[in-house]
């Protein structure tokens, strides 16, 4: 029996939306400053293999998302994200769905509204609202405005930082079928961790539980993230990372890339 359908495949892409220092998902507390801008530009690619009472199935899923980010003032960001995304899925090597196009878009304010600078400690709280620009019918989006929050902290230290998130998503959905197989509210808390290896490489790592999406599954969705992040200079990043899951929930694996720039 098919474990997944083609909503479920997608909405995975959706369930936290946040723009952090890519690959990482964990989100930090640094912001642009006043009148500042950083542009994104990342791509993800997901492979997920399954076999159950004698059926294979084999789901593979992306998105590439461009994400605009403005300092309105030097502790206050808005962040709009736009996806495009697509998914397949395989049964027994007969394709069952191939869906995609432009998913949610999302807009986020980041406040950072405590930092004690002689402890290197911040704190910052990442209100979003997701609106349905993507096709709900073919699973690209849940076609009613939704939203969410996220707690962010940072703590930082001469070579190296530690952030955690804990962040709560509320999908509302506008077909009934997904109201019927997937959860409104979604749950998320990660810690991600950061070191320089050299003034232009770092070295990340992550690690996040999540609400299943799916209301006949139990398990929560826990994964691992290891990536680099390189500098060609003070306002241009690239990044690669590798996300692998650790239980059967999440997906087996995804390869993350994007690029950055600061003006």
């Amino acid at each position: 029996m098919i474990k997944r359908i083609p909503p479920i495949i997608l909405a995975l892409l959706w369930s936290v939306p946040a723009f952090a220092a890519h690959p990482l998902m964990t989100d930090d507390t640094g912001t642009q400053g006043k009148g500042k801008f950083q542009f994104e530009y990342n791509g993800e690619y997901s492979r997920d293999d399954e076999h159950e009472a004698g059926v294979a199935e084999k789901e593979t899923s992306g998105t590439l998302t461009a994400a605009l980010t403005y300092g309105m003032t030097d502790n206050l960001d808005i962040v709009v994200g736009l996806p495009w995304q697509w998914g397949s899925l395989s049964v027994d090597g007969n394709l069952v769905s191939n869906d995609n196009g432009i998913g949610d878009t999302s807009v986020e304010v980041k406040w950072r509204f405590f930092e004690c600078k002689k402890e290197e400690f911040s704190v910052a709280l990442k209100p979003k609202v997701i609106f349905p620009t993507g096709d709900a019918q073919k699973g690209l989006g849940n076609g009613n405005i939704s939203g969410g929050v996220l707690l962010i902290a940072t703590k930082e230290w001469e070579h190296r930082a530690l952030h955690g998130n804990i962040g709560y998503t509320h999908n509302s959905y506008a077909l009934a079928q997904d109201n019927a197989i997937l959860k409104q509210d979604i749950w998320h808390a990660s810690v991600a961790a950061e070191f320089h290896m050299t003034e232009k490489l770092r070295s990340v790592a992550d690690v996040s539980i999540d609400s299943n999406n799916e209301r006949t599954a139990d398990p929560n969705r826990v994964f691992l993230l290891g990536g680099l992040i390189y500098s060609v200079n003070d306002t241009f990043d690239l990044d690669l990372g590798v996300k692998a899951g650790l239980n059967h929930a999440e997906t087996d694996k995804t390869i993350l890339a994007g690029l950055t720039t600061r003006f």
